[in-house]
């Protein structure tokens, strides 16, 4: 299994960023794929995820400003990052996993698998 995530970059707030991740090394469609972010000193965060049914999720301090989606055929997740502000500076990976229940989604611990993450830094 082998997650890639790609986009980030340094816009000022009120600007938008498109984050991928590439999937490779296993059934794309049978795995949820989430997104976190973890800036400096602290924990790693849920941020939005996404079952291969097309229904997603989303951390509420990212609810209208962020969406996620999937394109089955590409192996590709997209997190398009739109108003963005300060504290959405951090590294966001990609996660992966089988068979997450409903209330485990926004759980870290719940996904085995990893991207290397890409940084985000939103200026004021």
């Amino acid at each position: 299994v082998q997650l890639q995530a790609f986009g980030g970059g340094s816009v000022q707030a009120g600007g938008s960023l498109r984050l991928s991740c590439v999937a490779s090394g296993f059934n794309f469609e049978q795995y949820i794929i989430g997104w976190f972010r973890q800036a400096p000193g602290k924990e790693r965060e849920f941020v939005a995820a996404i079952r291969y049914s097309g229904q997603s999720y989303y951390a509420e301090s990212v609810k209208g400003r962020f969406t996620i989606s999937r394109d089955n055929g590409k192996s590709t997740v997209y997190l398009q990052m739109n108003m963005l502000k300060p504290d959405d500076t951090a590294v966001y990976y990609c996660a992966a996993d089988r068979g997450i229940i409903l209330s485990e989604i926004r759980n870290k611990n719940a996904y085995d698998y990893w991207g290397q993450g890409t940084q985000v830094t939103v200026s004021s």
